[in-house]
């Protein structure tokens, strides 16, 4: 009896190594195969994605070289003839400019007079927060003063497409009216930092009024550039006051950011109160522009290229500025 549970237990043995032998190969060979399909496959596909991932990053090697050219090249350009590049421009140069003191359109119509007063309640409004925060005000202001440019020229964009007709360079001089107030912007930003209350009323309020004037642009482009004709009035004034405060005292004469430097093409030594100076210049040719707009709309001559092609513009304006 020994004898033969001896023998079982050797063919058991025997057996079980035989299946070892076997089906161990059979079960181990696929998965190592699989193995090592996963670690030759996944170092190509780590180094493929940390390829793409420096294309994409490359931006001077994966962007258009046009686009590259535009963004290399292009620069905002002022609205006035007298900050174009030249002569650094001093104190002395920058009050020389004729901004149209005073200078003021009288209401005609309905339309004309109901912009009037609303310009007029709505400067209470920065008038009772703000004060004499001549800096915030001007925040306030800039924000509010890029948008009518941009929406006229949005809807004029469009109205183009629907007629498949010219626009006869109205968009164009929105667009540049448009950036020249982000300019102002992005200059007084450097001078303040405005709190969260701060931030979130100048978010409040260019919501409604983007809304509110392209409403109104829709019904009645007349009266939105006679609204913002009103309005760059009131600019004027408001950077008459800043820089009278400047002159008393009362604000510190700062030296100018260096945006501000850089875009009206000012003297190195140039201070706060010649970026005042530059910018009121620059709202006068706002209040004028859109004064004339209205006034073209309202006599159904809105041609203005064609006419303007026709005219000796230089004895027009010889000896005056655009202001």
């Amino acid at each position: 009896m020994i004898r033969t549970s001896a023998f079982i237990n050797i063919r058991q043995a025997l057996k079980s190594s035989l299946a070892s032998q076997t089906l161990l190969p059979r079960i181990m060979l696929p998965a190592a195969t699989l193995i090592s399909r996963r670690t030759i496959n996944t170092v190509p596909k780590n180094q493929h994605q940390e390829t793409s991932y420096k294309k994409m990053t490359d931006v001077v090697g994966t962007m258009p070289r046009d686009v590259l050219r535009e963004m290399l090249e292009s620069r905002p350009i002022p609205m006035r003839e007298e900050f174009m590049d030249g002569q650094k421009l001093t104190t002395s140069v920058l009050e020389q400019i004729d901004f149209g003191k005073g200078k003021h359109v009288q209401p005609r119509s309905f339309g004309d007079r109901a912009a009037y007063y609303t310009v007029k309640f709505l400067r209470t409004l920065p008038d009772t927060y703000f004060g004499r925060n001549h800096y915030m005000r001007a925040v306030m202001l800039e924000t509010v003063a890029a948008v009518p440019g941009m929406v006229g020229a949005m809807w004029r964009h469009m109205r183009s497409l629907r007629t498949m007709s010219e626009d006869s360079g109205w968009i164009a001089h929105l667009l540049h009216e448009a950036e020249n107030e982000r300019m102002h912007l992005m200059t007084w930003m450097k001078c303040l930092k405005p709190s969260l209350g701060d931030r979130l009323l100048v978010l409040g309020a260019q919501g409604v009024f983007f809304n509110a004037y392209f409403l109104l642009y829709i019904f009645s482009p007349k009266t939105a550039h006679r609204f913002c004709g009103y309005l760059e009035e009131e600019a004027v004034i408001s950077y008459t006051h800043f820089l009278n405060d400047i002159d008393a005292g009362i604000i510190k004469n700062a030296p100018a950011p260096k945006v501000a430097i850089d875009y009206y093409n000012l003297h190195p030594s140039a201070s706060v109160r010649d970026v005042v100076l530059a910018v009121r210049a620059d709202e006068a040719v706002h209040r004028d522009a859109n004064h004339f707009l209205s006034d073209r709309i309202s006599i159904n001559q809105e041609d203005i290229l064609s006419e303007v092609k026709h005219a000796d513009v230089n004895s027009v304006h010889q000896g005056s500025s655009f202001a």
